[in-house]
């Protein structure tokens, strides 16, 4: 490849605008998600199994937590796991943006020196319990209650559909309470908290997906969080989740368009090869400007993100743009590999099936267009 040949997977050379700390952290996670991630992802998938043999490594690269780096490095750390399955982008993004953080944000110190360290280092495992049946996208509509008992708490709900939930040591728990929603750290064995693993998914099946029961869960005053009351709270969280997302679908889509770019190439039809037609040279034209727009856009947004002035919708707008970009690139690679594209030999199938769930949790991709549509008319579409 020439000085100025255009790399397939970065067109725009978005990696030119990059630091020299940020390319090289890309480069060590790309080695590890090659060596480590890529080689067991189908055969997690299949089995349906998280390969938790992975948490210790990726707690020594030092991607629980992602402390002391910027912003622009944890998206790239988002877009080289998620590259390898997006069940281990999850699993990160949850330890870090959905546990870790809002000990760090909402914790009090004792709090902070006590879990902190255990969750950085993968010696313990968090999950985020926020999303319940009857509500999903409406977070006021929360039916887990907590209710004051002498100096402790009692909760009593159910929490669906959380990432992690029977493997985790702690979770942090969103419940109602007299003075609105509050959150709380209910640790695994508690007595009254049970677990139950969903079955029988057809997407993230590299990721642990639970039920949390919680019958009159006795919990001390000391494992509430106590620097934050009300929505605000999860919805926050839940931005800084959503900024992840964003950056990984630009992964899944970069794995789907390099194995159908590399397919096109070699797979001949009528004597020659695909890579040769009209037809296919439009459609991987396409995926190319698609994925250097979506880099394009997280990269500018983690930019504004380390400068303080990065809006809650317009991360919505990325999770929306990017997850829909991949899903779209993916559904038509799987098109373009023909039978091949429905065998787990490939990845293609892998990541369609798993951006299937992307494109629906930490919001929809209709909540997401309402979100950037409140912003721009200033009317709540919503109710």
């Amino acid at each position: 490849m020439s000085k100025h040949e255009p790399n397939p997977v970065d067109f725009c050379n978005v990696s030119s605008l990059l630091s020299d700390d940020e390319r090289k952290l890309q480069q060590k996670m790309s080695v590890f998600v090659n060596e480590k991630v890529i080689p067991i992802a189908g055969s997690s998938f299949d089995s349906g199994v998280f390969p938790i043999e992975l948490v210790g490594p990726l707690a020594e690269l030092g991607v629980l937590g992602c402390k002391g780096l910027n912003s622009v490095s944890y998206g790239l750390i988002c877009q080289e796991l998620e590259r390898g399955d997006t069940g281990i982008r999850t699993f990160v993004s949850v330890q870090s943006s959905l546990v870790m953080q809002p000990i760090v944000d909402f914790g009090s110190e004792a709090q902070q020196k006590k879990w902190l360290p255990l969750l950085a280092t993968g010696k313990l495992i968090g999950c985020f319990a926020l999303t319940e049946e009857q509500g999903g996208s409406d977070l006021a509509n929360m039916q887990t209650k907590a209710v004051k008992d002498g100096d402790d708490w009692i909760i009593t709900g159910k929490k669906v559909w959380i990432t992690n939930g029977s493997i985790a040591d702690v979770a942090i728990v969103w419940a109602m309470t007299d003075d609105g929603c509050r959150a709380f750290l209910v640790e695994k064995g508690t007595e009254g908290f049970s677990t139950s693993d969903i079955e029988r998914k057809y997407s993230l099946r590299a990721s642990v997906t639970s039920n949390l029961i919680f019958n009159d869960v006795r919990v001390k005053g000391e494992n509430i969080l106590p620097n934050i009351q009300g929505l605000a709270g999860p919805l926050r969280c839940l931005t800084n989740a959503r900024y992840g997302i964003a950056w990984g679908a630009v992964g899944a889509a970069i794995a789907c368009f390099e194995e159908v770019l590399a397919y096109t190439k070699s797979r001949k039809l009528f004597g020659k090869p695909l890579a040769a037609t009209q037809s296919i040279q439009i459609r991987l034209a396409e995926m190319s400007r698609k994925i250097s727009t979506a880099q394009l856009l997280v990269l500018h947004l983690g930019r504004m993100k380390d400068a303080g002035n990065l809006h809650h919708s317009q991360i919505s707008m990325a999770k929306w743009n990017n997850v829909r970009v991949a899903l779209d690139i993916a559904r038509d690679a799987r098109d373009m590999l023909g039978a091949n594209g429905v065998s787990s030999e490939y990845c293609t199938i892998r990541h369609m099936l798993n951006l299937e769930t992307v494109i629906t949790y930490e919001g929809t991709e209709t909540v997401h267009q309402l979100v950037v549509g409140r912003e721009l008319t200033g009317f709540n579409a919503f109710s």
